[in-house]
């Protein structure tokens, strides 16, 4: 059963029933031939340079698919010019052909996360904080004040890259909206690929968000 599957796919935690929803990452049309690799940009006369976690070889980056990668990283450099970022495109050489750029942001730890493989989408914003990460197993919501919140959903597709996530469970209205759009992190600048709310009985926050490694749109 693939993930997205427009109004009916149900992702269940296993305390209400067992339901495998993810045969791997998915890929579209546009992506035929590219692959998505997280690394380390490094700014070097004037031409950015991509390295893979966990490789030595280096990567000039060549911004085929217009993600403006190179002002994103000019505008987030650290003094020592090293950034993280989650990234889809094509080795030719030594050249990174890049296609979609997910996020770039200041981190020496991302390469080592341990949930990236496992999560569908993470999500998150500021005033007050909430962070909520999707998988196959559920949807958990973590919020400012409040204990962590583990529902089942209902995946709905909204056309253009947008869709919902939303449950009905512990007897509220929990809706996560996503749309593929240039999001800037408030507290630490760094760039995503998606704009994301998330609205709990009514009451709206924003934020950003971006797909993790089992999803790949």
């Amino acid at each position: 059963m693939r993930v997205a599957r427009s109004l009916i796919v149900v992702a269940l935690l296993p305390l209400f029933a067992a339901c495998q929803l993810l045969d791997g990452p998915r890929q579209s049309a546009a992506h035929v031939g590219q692959t998505r690799m997280q690394g380390q940009l490094t700014a070097a006369d004037g031409k950015l340079v991509f390295q893979p976690c966990g490789e030595q070889r280096q990567y000039v980056v060549n911004d085929i698919g217009g993600t403006s990668v190179l002002q994103e990283a000019a505008t987030l450099a650290d003094q020592q010019g090293k950034l993280f970022a989650d990234v889809r495109g094509k080795i030719a050489g030594d050249r990174l052909d890049l296609g979609q750029l997910y996020r770039v942001e200041r981190s020496g730890t991302a390469c080592d996360d341990p949930n990236f493989k496992l999560l569908i989408l993470r999500a998150a914003g500021h005033g007050p904080e909430w962070n909520v990460k999707v998988s196959g197993k559920g949807m958990v919501i973590d919020r400012e004040g409040q204990p962590a919140l583990a529902v089942p959903y209902v995946e709905e597709q909204l056309g253009d890259g947008r869709f919902n996530l939303s449950s009905e469970a512990n007897n509220q209205r929990i809706e996560l909206w996503v749309a593929p759009q240039r999001c800037v992190d408030s507290n630490t600048g760094s760039v995503q690929h998606m704009s994301a709310e998330l609205r709990i009985d009514g009451k709206v926050e924003r934020g950003c968000g971006y797909f993790g490694g089992s999803r790949n749109d």
